[in-house]
């Protein structure tokens, strides 16, 4: 073999680190606008910025892409103009339709994602899928990354099909987004990603990503410019109507209730290039479609479920932290008055928020389950937190909750950080007090003393590489400790946890892409007391082609119930796939011995959640899951339970569409304990809603819409609904 000589030896190395450099890109200048309409026929788009996606993300990172993505960008000191032009061999097979926001995740699609303050931890993410469906999210990367699509920002995009692929037009009004002010050019950073959903979902991007750094911002290219635009400080005036009707049944006779009329206003001010101000009067804080169905059954803790309310969600990350859960604002049910401030300026990331109620919801939580709770006085809710940036990613916050009436009150303070110790290694870590005081209701019906105070502490360390992740934990919660503005449902325990796991990646064109095996052990103690419960658990996956993720496992530990130890032992699967371009299906099973906690018992429980997503075309959308959940003893049935959810979407175009959502429930129930009588009683509960919908953008708006639900048991067998529903709400953003 020839020897290099040196000259080649050091081209070799330029060439090799090239390939991981960040690239810098100069942002053109140009005042003039486009006609959105996902045609590049502007001739100034031939002047704007070029980048080129050269690179494959997934399935494979770090190889030439294998389609050609070609996007063009500038400025005219109002909006981003961003321009994609995605060259495809067949493009009968692109995958889209039209969908409602924020639902295009499967699709073939484009994203631009923007570090708007180059601090390498937060951004903005805007999708568009090739049918001209809407997406945006906020994102963070604080040791891991975060996206929050429940976001919303008014801009624009359009989109064609041609020939040879498809191409996207994009306005994104620096309005909608935050940056700092500063004199002369700023530097962001870009990311910008093709998604193509074929046999495996290939990602094309700009940046050649090494898997290895544990960080994605801080791998993000750089593009310069900027120097005409400047921080929105517009006032924003959403005024709202909502009105509805509520109708009980009194025997086989409908008893109307009486017209309810709420307007209200929601103001968006930016009162500086790094704060802005949310503020609401009389909101509405319905929820306009139903939860996704949850089974309530054979479980000892409250279930979850996600904030929907735009008010709430504007600036929502501001209030997350590290570990703990400790800001729930669903916690939050029924106010007349909000006020929100959060902010970025620098290194720093403040907000404030304050509501009233007109009571506060709680979460009791215990050793062994949680109990939900009313305090029936008007309240006041008040959150502040503080978030400092140091370092190349580390930051440290803190979090200060309060929720107040008459009788009662609930305040935490709370401390919260993450350091890293290498581009793969990190600690998390959070430190938190609360104080408590109960209401004479409360120490009645719950037992619990006047006043508790208790501390809290979650330490994580990760190791994360391509290869391989390592992971430790530890975290204690006192028994009186309490988040009642928050989503903590446990208390009086401390646990330690250790796992870790191994990746394979197979070469360009396989049809497995890659597969894992991973597992961890953790012990659970009582604060001073007995062992709660100790589990192992391992795992073995895969991802292949038709986008297949299937990955299965298995459990096994001891747990404390009551004054008894049981030995559950028990498997699961989870599947998902795309087998065509229309149908998306999943499976979630798990089947084994485990606690009836109703008769407390080991009983041999099987659980069933298959879910469907079917595009019968582009306007019509079928989305149908059901949960199945039986446990038996010998053979005596404990319960058995079937929970369906339907969901419909009828869409005219992009603003309008037609849903429809049925929830059905069967449940058998064997009368507790089985030792007394092995009588079978069966519950039918059933809800219907049909909405109407109008959206030119998430706040101006339309609704129309009807609502039922009913009930049935052994004493009423014929099924019927018990309560309805009619309601409306009309919405309109002014921007100022």
């Amino acid at each position: 073999m020839k020897k290099l000589s040196w000259l080649s030896a050091i081209f070799l190395l330029q060439v090799s680190v090239s390939l991981f450099a960040k690239q810098n890109f100069e942002l053109k200048y140009i005042n003039q606008p486009i006609v959105v309409d996902g045609v590049l026929d502007e001739a100034h788009w031939q002047n704007a910025t070029f980048v080129d996606l050269a690179w494959e993300v997934e399935p494979v990172e770090g190889v030439p892409a294998s389609l050609e993505t070609h996007v063009w960008m500038y400025q005219d000191g109002n909006n981003l103009y961003v321009a994609f032009k995605a060259s495809d061999p067949e493009p009968g097979k692109i995958r889209a339709s039209i969908r409602d926001r924020d639902d295009l995740w499967f699709d073939d699609n484009v994203i631009v994602m923007l570090d708007t303050f180059n601090d390498e931890r937060t951004g903005y993410q805007f999708y568009v899928n090739a049918l001209g469906a809407q997406a945006d999210a906020r994102m963070t990367d604080y040791g891991s990354w975060e996206e929050d699509s429940s976001w919303d920002a008014i801009w624009d995009a359009k989109t064609q099909i041609t020939d040879t692929g498809y191409t996207v037009e994009m306005v994104i009004p620096f309005t909608a987004i935050r940056f700092p002010l500063v004199d002369g050019k700023q530097t962001w950073g870009l990311s910008l990603y093709r998604n193509y959903p074929r046999g495996v979902l290939n990602q094309f991007s700009n940046i050649k990503f090494d898997y290895d750094i544990k960080c994605s911002f801080c791998q993000f290219d750089k593009i310069t410019g900027f120097e005409h635009a400047k921080p929105s400080q517009n006032l924003q005036l959403t005024p709202t109507l909502t009105a509805s009707r509520s109708d009980v049944r009194d025997n086989d006779s409908w008893q109307n209730g009486d017209a309810d009329i709420e307007p209200g206003l929601d103001i968006r001010y930016g009162i500086s290039s790094d704060a802005v101000l949310n503020a609401t009067i009389n909101p509405d804080f319905s929820q306009v479609e139903a939860d996704a169905s949850q089974l309530d059954v054979n479980s000892t803790f409250a279930l979850f479920y996600e904030e929907k309310r735009p008010f709430f969600l504007d600036g929502a990350d501001t209030f997350e932290t590290e570990l703990f859960n400790f800001v729930h604002t669903r916690n939050i049910a029924d106010p007349d008055v909000g006020a929100k401030l959060t902010g970025k300026s620098g290194n720093h990331t403040y907000g404030v928020l304050y509501a009233n109620d007109q009571q506060s919801a709680l979460i009791l939580p215990g050793t062994q389950g949680s109990n939900l709770a009313v305090v029936d006085e008007k309240a006041h809710a008040g959150i502040a937190s503080y978030q400092l940036d140091y370092g190349s990613r580390d930051n440290l916050g803190m979090l200060v909750t309060s929720r107040q009436s008459s009788n009662y009150h609930n305040n935490l303070a709370s401390v919260d950080g993450a350091t890293y110790l290498s581009e793969q290694d990190q600690i998390r870590y959070q430190f938190a007090y609360s104080d408590t005081k109960n209401t004479e209701q409360l120490v009645t019906d719950f037992d619990l003393a006047e006043n508790q105070q208790g501390h809290t502490a979650y330490v994580e360390y990760q190791r994360n590489t391509k290869a391989y992740d390592l992971k430790a934990s530890y975290r204690q919660v006192d028994a009186d400790f309490r988040s009642d503005l928050g989503f903590v449902t446990r208390a009086g325990y401390e646990k330690a946890l250790v796992g870790g796991g191994y990746h394979w990646y197979m070469p360009q064109g396989e049809s497995v892409t890659d597969y894992w095996l991973k597992g961890d052990y953790d012990i659970n103690y009582e604060r001073h007391g007995d062992k709660l419960a100790s589990e192992l658990e391992i795992y073995a996956g895969l991802e292949a082609i038709y986008n297949i993720y299937t990955e299965v496992g298995y459990i096994a530990g001891e747990t404390k119930y009551g004054n008894r130890y049981y030995d559950e032992q028990y498997g699961d699967w989870w599947f998902s796939g795309k087998p065509t371009g229309d149908v998306k299906i999943s499976l979630y099973a798990r089947e084994g011995k485990r606690i009836d906690y109703r008769n407390a018992e080991l009983g041999d429980s099987l659980y069933l959640n298959p879910k469907i997503t079917w595009d019968l075309n582009q306007y019509l959308q079928f989305k149908l899951a059901h949960t199945y959940s039986e446990m038996k003893l010998d053979d005596a049935l404990s319960f058995r339970v079937n929970l369906t959810d339907l969901r419909v979407n009828l869409k005219f175009n992009m603003q309008s569409m037609l849903k429809l959502v049925v929830q059905y429930e069967v449940g058998k129930y064997g009368d507790s304990p089985l030792e007394i009588t092995n009588q079978i009683n069966k519950e039918r509960d059933f809800a219907t809603q049909l909405i109407y919908s109008y959206k030119l953008n998430p706040q101006t708006l339309f609704y129309l819409g009807y609502s039922d639900n009913g009930f049935s048991d052994d004493d009423e067998q014929r099924l019927k609904a018990n309560e309805r529903t009619f309601f409306t709400k009309f919405s309109y953003a002014w921007q100022l």
